[in-house]
């Protein structure tokens, strides 16, 4: 993993991680254990299906640049499809409140996403290999490059 994917995941994973603490006192609070475990659950899914979405998507980027838009898509959509998938199984659990689990995982969600923005927005990521500029610069005038 290259230094900025990893400064990416931890910009992501922190401030959700912050979100999910605030979640499991309020949901504790509000609907006893089993509500602090749905949230715990519901933070965890969404560390879990987004820090694993958000390693795949970089290790994509750096080795087929060329098929970036469509696995970003595909596994976006594969996120749902686990998340969902989860929802079914744990339908009618006794486990964990599944109101506290809902409300938790949504706003999890949310701040991953509104966190990943702001790290894309603020990296400084290179848009032209500066070496390419340069090994042009450099060729002789009339070399076909």
């Amino acid at each position: 993993m290259q230094s900025n994917d990893a400064r990416t995941l931890l910009q992501c994973a922190v401030p959700t991680a912050v979100a999910g603490v605030v979640a499991v006192a309020v949901s504790s609070v509000l609907a006893g254990g089993k509500g602090g475990v749905g949230a715990v659950v519901g933070v965890a899914l969404v560390g879990a299906v987004m820090g694993v979405g958000l390693i795949i998507l970089n290790r994509t980027a750096r080795h087929l640049p060329h098929l970036f838009q469509a696995m970003g898509l595909l596994l976006y959509t594969t996120q749902i499809l686990l998340v969902a998938v989860f929802l079914l199984v744990f339908k009618h659990t006794t486990l964990f409140n599944t109101k506290a689990f809902a409300f938790s995982l949504l706003a999890a969600t949310l701040v991953w996403i509104a966190a990943q923005a702001r790290a894309y927005m603020k990296a400084k990521i290179l848009y032209v290999d500066p070496e390419s500029v340069d090994a042009k610069k450099s060729a002789p005038a009339g070399s076909p490059s």
